[in-house]
């Protein structure tokens, strides 16, 4: 049986890694193996902080509903309460949208919201 080597197909894998890892400092994007585990904890990190991401924006838009609310004398949690009893169905992204560039209609919902509670 003739002798198998991995040449072609490791020689690939380790071009793939590198090309990957350009930009790094150091050695991590000479070497292949500190480079391997660069890239590794780089697409790890890339893949938990998408899932980070949407929790982090829901964040943001809280804050400025809340900063909106509080300049129309609500805070955050009666505005919401309020709404959701006027029968608002917005969405956060959609309120704190309209409470930084329409705050006239953004003025009418809390109006709703207040006459609810």
């Amino acid at each position: 049986m003739a002798r198998v080597k991995n040449g072609m197909v490791r020689h690939r894998r380790h071009k793939k890694i590198l090309k990957m890892a350009r930009g790094y400092r150091g050695s991590r994007h000479r070497l292949f193996r500190p480079a391997n585990e660069a890239v590794l904890h780089a697409l790890w990190y890339a893949y938990k902080h998408r899932k980070k991401r949407k929790g982090d924006f829901r964040r943001l838009w809280i804050i400025r509903i809340n900063a909106a609310a509080r300049m129309h004398g609500l805070s955050y949690s009666t505005l919401m309460f309020g709404l959701k009893r006027a029968g608002v169905t917005l969405n956060r992204k959609m309120l704190a949208d309209m409470a930084v560039r329409d705050q006239e209609s953004f003025g009418r919902l809390v109006g709703m919201a207040k006459g609810q509670l």
